[in-house]
């Protein structure tokens, strides 16, 4: 069974699931199974993904590309396994080739992740409005 948690847009930043995080919420609840990773380890794994993700930064941005909202969609399996489905803040960006990897790096270091796995999407496409308040003051928009 998948466990899908997915990053909100920053006007809609109310949680559906209980997690330390306000901009990550559990979809599916109460229409999937239950996981059958125990909710506690569930909710440190997704802390921890998330702490991992704000490690990373656009090198032309002085913000963590969790913040950027180039993070789009996070999967846990039961295996703990982690997919990630993540854009660019354009796709001609000039570290396309090597972000991804990055990603991938940072979250295989969380304790108890196993495979992970970082899709690059374009569609949607990223658009400043994604990015939250804390992104916004370290470009100066705010």
């Amino acid at each position: 069974m998948d466990t899908d948690i997915k990053t909100l847009p920053p006007d809609d930043q109310s949680t559906v699931a209980d997690t330390a995080t306000a901009n990550v919420a559990m979809a599916n609840v109460g229409t999937a199974p239950a996981s059958a990773i125990p909710a506690e380890e569930l909710t440190r794994i997704t802390d921890d993904i998330v702490a991992a993700l704000k490690t990373v930064y656009d090198p032309e941005i002085p913000a963590d590309i969790y913040e950027l909202g180039l993070i789009y969609k996070i999967d846990i399996d039961d295996d703990r396994n982690v997919d990630i489905q993540m854009t660019l803040t354009a796709p001609g960006c000039p570290v396309a080739g090597e972000m991804p990897g990055w990603v991938e790096n940072a979250v295989g270091t969380v304790e108890g992740v196993q495979i992970v796995r970082v899709e690059l999407v374009f569609d949607p496409p990223w658009t400043p409005e994604r990015m939250s308040e804390e992104a916004q003051v370290a470009v100066g928009w705010y």
